[in-house]
């Protein structure tokens, strides 16, 4: 696995042993980021269910401010950190800008102070379905400040999700049994 796009094109990202985690393939992030576009520049984001941090540090390549991760796993965490470490080196930056929360990403404080741009999920996929509602009500609040926030949620093709109160921008991916992206945008926010 490595980042598809951007300055740090190429880079390899290690992922931890085992099924721990399921990475983000190289081009299901090629699609999202396409989708995209400029709104990654400059852009703060959060990469939730961070596993290896595949998300965040594409959108970091691709001009990103910063952002930060949240990874419960201490193997994915640890990963996350060697990536970043890697990432960075290859941009020619430090990490300052980049924090690596070991977290649960269901009950992590989002404040809205600090609202990113961008919200990365990428949960397992067995848990989207008891965990989408919550989660989305829970982001609803932190980004009131950002009403062009954007969430893109990774999730199985055979799963559709209607959160209230939150617009669907498009879809990526298709059929049952793929990976697909979802692209939501705060209801209260035009398209």
């Amino acid at each position: 696995m490595r980042i598809s796009g951007g300055v740090a094109r190429g880079i390899p990202l290690v992922t931890p042993k085992g099924d721990a985690t399921r990475p983000a393939t190289d081009g299901m992030r090629q699609a999202v980021f396409s989708s995209l576009g400029v709104a990654v520049v400059g852009a703060r984001f959060l990469d939730l269910f961070a596993g290896s941090g595949a998300y965040g540090l594409e959108a970091l390549s691709r001009g990103a401010a910063g952002g930060v991760f949240v990874e419960q796993d201490g193997k994915a965490a640890a990963c996350v950190r060697k990536n970043i470490e890697a990432v960075c080196k290859s941009l020619g930056r430090d990490a300052r800008d980049l924090t690596v929360l070991q977290a649960d990403a269901r009950t992590v404080p989002l404040g809205p102070g600090d609202a990113p741009d961008l919200v990365f999920i990428d949960p397992p996929y067995e848990i989207i379905a008891d965990i989408a509602p919550a989660l989305f009500d829970r982001l609803a609040g932190a980004l009131a400040a950002k009403p062009e926030a954007l969430v893109v949620f990774e999730l199985p093709g055979e799963l559709d999700l209607a959160p209230a109160g939150w617009t669907r921008l498009k879809r990526l991916g298709k059929g049952a049994r793929q990976p697909t992206v979802a692209f939501f945008r705060a209801s209260r926010a035009s398209p």
